[in-house]
C-alpha cells in the first residue's frame, strides 16, 4: 500500500519532467535553443524533440513567407525631384540564429530594420533615374535590382529578401497640383486647336455644300428653260398645225378662252369699244 502511495507521486513528476522536457516544431516553423541566455542548437526539423527544462529554453518562429507593407515614403530622383513611393516586401527566415541575435524575434523591430535597407536600396535607384524612367521606362529593372540589393543588405538580420515590388509611385501634392496644371491647359490648348481645325474642315464642307447648291439649281433651270423652250416650241407647232387645219375654229377656241380667262372673277371691269374685235364671237356666231 505504501509502495503504491509513493508510485502516484513519483509518476506525476516524471509526467511533469517530460512534459517541460518535449517540444514540438511544426512544418511551417523554424526553432533554436537557448541555454542558460547562449544558442545551443538551430537545426531542428519538424517533430518532436527534447530539451533539459530550467537549462534550456526554446524559441520558435514562423519560417513562412512574410509580407511587410511598408509606409510610404520620399524619395529624390536624378532630376532631384520628390516622388512619394508606396511599396510592399516578400521574406523569410534564412538564418534563425542570426535572426534572433539581430531582432530578438520581433516583428516590429524586424519591420523596421527591413524598412530601413530597403529604404536605402530604393534611394540608390531612383537617384540614378528620372521620374519618366522610374514611372514606367525601367521599372521591371529596378524591381530586380531592388529586391537583388536589399536581400544582400537583409543578410546580416538572417532574412532573404525574397521580392520586393513598388505598388504605387505619386508625385508629392504640391507637385502634382502644377503638374495638373500644366497638363489641362496642353489638353485645352490641343482642344482648341481640334475645335479650330473642325470649324475650318466645317467651312470648307459648307463653302462646297453651297456651291454644288448654286451648280445644281442652275443646272435645273437651265433643264427646266430647255424643256420648256421645247414644250413652247411644241405647243406652237400643234397651234399652228391646227390653225393650218381649220383657221375659222381656232380663232373660235381662242376667243372662248379669251372669255373665260377675262370674266372668270366677277370684280374684273373691262374698258372696250362696243365694236371691238374682241367681242365679235359674242355679237355673232360667225363672228363676222
Amino acid at each position: 500500500m505504501k509502495a503504491s502511495k509513493l508510485m502516484i507521486p513519483v509518476l506525476a513528476i516524471v509526467a511533469v519532467l517530460v512534459y517541460l522536457s518535449a517540444f514540438i516544431v511544426n512544418q511551417w516553423e523554424v526553432a533554436l535553443k537557448l541555454q542558460l541566455g547562449e544558442i545551443a542548437r538551430t537545426d531542428y526539423k519538424p517533430g518532436l524533440h527534447w530539451m533539459i527544462p530550467i537549462v534550456n529554453n526554446v524559441k520558435t518562429f514562423d519560417g513562412r513567407i512574410q509580407t511587410m507593407d511598408a509606409r510610404p515614403e520620399r524619395f529624390l530622383t536624378a532630376e532631384k525631384k520628390d516622388v512619394i513611393v508606396d511599396y510592399y516586401a516578400k521574406w523569410r527566415i534564412a538564418n534563425v540564429a542570426q535572426f534572433f541575435r539581430s531582432t530578438g524575434g520581433d516583428d516590429g523591430k524586424t519591420s523596421r530594420l527591413l524598412q530601413e535597407r530597403i529604404n536605402t536600396s530604393l534611394r540608390d535607384e531612383f537617384g540614378k533615374r528620372t521620374v519618366q524612367e522610374v514611372v514606367s521606362g525601367e521599372r521591371a529593372e529596378i524591381m530586380l535590382l531592388l529586391t537583388k540589393d536589399s536581400d544582400a543588405k537583409a543578410a546580416e538580420l538572417g532574412v532573404e529578401i525574397i521580392d520586393v515590388r513598388v505598388k504605387q509611385i505619386d508625385l508629392p501634392p504640391e507637385v502634382s497640383e502644377s503638374v495638373y496644371q500644366r497638363m489641362r491647359a496642353e489638353r485645352e490648348r490641343v482642344a482648341r486647336d481640334l475645335r479650330a481645325k473642325g470649324a475650318e474642315a466645317a467651312e470648307k464642307i459648307r463653302a462646297n455644300a453651297d456651291r454644288e447648291r448654286v451648280v445644281i439649281v442652275a443646272d435645273a433651270y437651265r433643264e427646266a428653260e430647255q424643256l420648256r423652250g421645247e414644250g413652247d416650241g411644241k405647243a406652237a407647232g400643234i397651234y399652228a398645225n391646227a390653225y393650218d387645219v381649220d383657221s375659222e375654229f381656232y380663232a373660235f377656241y381662242r376667243s372662248l378662252n379669251a372669255y373665260k380667262n377675262s370674266f372668270s372673277d366677277s370684280g374684273d371691269v373691262m374698258v372696250l369699244q362696243p365694236d371691238s374685235d374682241f367681242f365679235r364671237y359674242l355679237k355673232d356666231r360667225k363672228g363676222k
